[in-house]
């Protein structure tokens, strides 16, 4: 039976609060925000930089690229669901040692493109040898890859944007999420790929399963109460094995009601802040606090399912958060070297006290971004990222 109820409110405010989204910072330094937050997702490098460093009350994004290239505090490597993420490089052991014990799901390609196991193995070796020493564009590692493995790696039968890319790639997100690639600082317009330990002496992947607990523990202290399907979907793995997941941890995790259903916490993790949620924030592409929150439906309430979602899928598109839920949309533009165009899209009228916190978040994203930041109340025309 649940020991407790929660109700959107409840989670709301500590999700905030725990988010570093709360008015007060959790931290000033980005690879501490990165490990409350479960990582950042960096696919649009400069939408990480924002979601860091609009959780600080100061700095700009040098900070970010001071802890990927000079402290080396962050990594970017393949994190949760394969996909590009900011990581402390405290806890890459915990992130690889957990990412490599997710099953792999079936492959999205057609059989004659997939790799077979063997294959795959391979080709995570080559990987591994490769950059064990070397900072490499993805065109000298493919050709390093192909030497070492043979021809077939390199047949241009993969699916990409434009055109095909060669059959070892599929597993690339892989050798990151297994340790063995991370990426390293861009040669002039490309970006390199190298080995974790060149930046982490004594580096290693963590034990599987203690990883796993770890990560479990992480996930649900910043977005519980979830399920194991809402830990499924934010991780990239199969809902039954997450099922059972849950259930060998089921000593370290307490069930409660949460909304009207049933939801999991950290066993005894039941404090709530006293304050309903409050304030307003402007969220880049891709932000983990609307990737990780759910339910869906009371994070993107009415209205903003339909504008903020691109199909059920979040992320896509920059958002407005007025007290802990999406109330629009926003985009941001250069116009000159200094000049930040931003506009925004409120779903409902703001208040007085709305649009000066609004102005004052315009002008943290100017600061962050190195600029002048002008503010446009109005509909943003751009549609979602891919």
């Amino acid at each position: 039976m649940p020991s407790r109820t929660f109700t959107w409110n409840e989670v709301s405010a500590r999700r905030l609060e725990r988010s570093g989204l709360a008015g007060k910072p959790l931290a000033q330094d980005p690879a501490e925000i990165a490990a409350a937050l479960c990582g950042a997702h960096a696919q649009v490098l400069s939408a990480a930089e924002l979601s860091l460093m609009l959780r600080t009350d100061h700095g700009t994004r040098t900070a970010v690229q001071d802890a990927l290239w000079t402290d080396r505090s962050l990594v970017k490597t393949y994190g949760p669901r394969g996909t590009v993420h900011l990581l402390p490089a405290a806890e890459l052991p915990m992130w690889t040692g957990a990412l490599a014990a997710v099953p792999v799901g079936s492959s999205p390609f057609a059989p004659d493109v997939q790799l077979t196991p063997g294959q795959t193995e391979q080709v995570l070796a080559a990987i591994e040898d490769a950059l064990a020493d070397a900072e490499l564009t993805v065109d000298e590692l493919s050709e390093a890859v192909v030497a070492a493995t043979g021809s077939w790696a390199g047949d241009l039968v993969m699916p990409a944007f434009q055109g095909k890319w060669p059959r070892w790639r599929q597993v690339m997100h892989r050798a990151g999420q297994y340790g063995a690639l991370c990426f390293g600082p861009n040669r002039g317009r490309k970006v390199t790929y190298t080995s974790p330990r060149r930046a982490l002496p004594g580096f290693r992947p963590a034990d599987g399963p203690a990883a796993l607990t770890a990560l479990v523990r992480r996930y649900l202290y910043a977005y519980g109460p979830a399920t194991p399907q809402d830990f499924a979907t934010w991780i990239g793995a199969p809902s039954g094995w997450t099922a059972r997941l849950f259930a060998s941890l089921a000593g370290e995790l307490e069930q409660v009601d949460f909304a009207g259903s049933p939801a999991w916490i950290l066993a005894g993790d039941t404090e709530a802040p006293a304050a309903e949620p409050s304030g307003v924030r402007l969220l880049p592409y891709f932000d983990a606090y609307g990737i990780a929150c759910r339910p869906r439906d009371l994070l993107f309430p009415g209205r903003a399912a339909q504008r903020a979602l691109a199909g059920r899928q979040a992320g896509n598109f920059p958002v407005l958060l007025i007290d802990g839920t999406v109330a629009g949309v926003w985009h941001q533009r250069r116009s000159g070297r200094r000049m930040i165009q931003l506009t925004v899209e409120p779903l409902t009228p703001l208040t007085a006290r709305q649009r000066r916190a609004l102005d004052d978040r315009v002008q943290r994203v100017g600061e962050i971004l190195q600029g002048t930041a002008e503010l446009t109340i109005g509909t943003v025309s751009v549609g979602p990222h891919a």
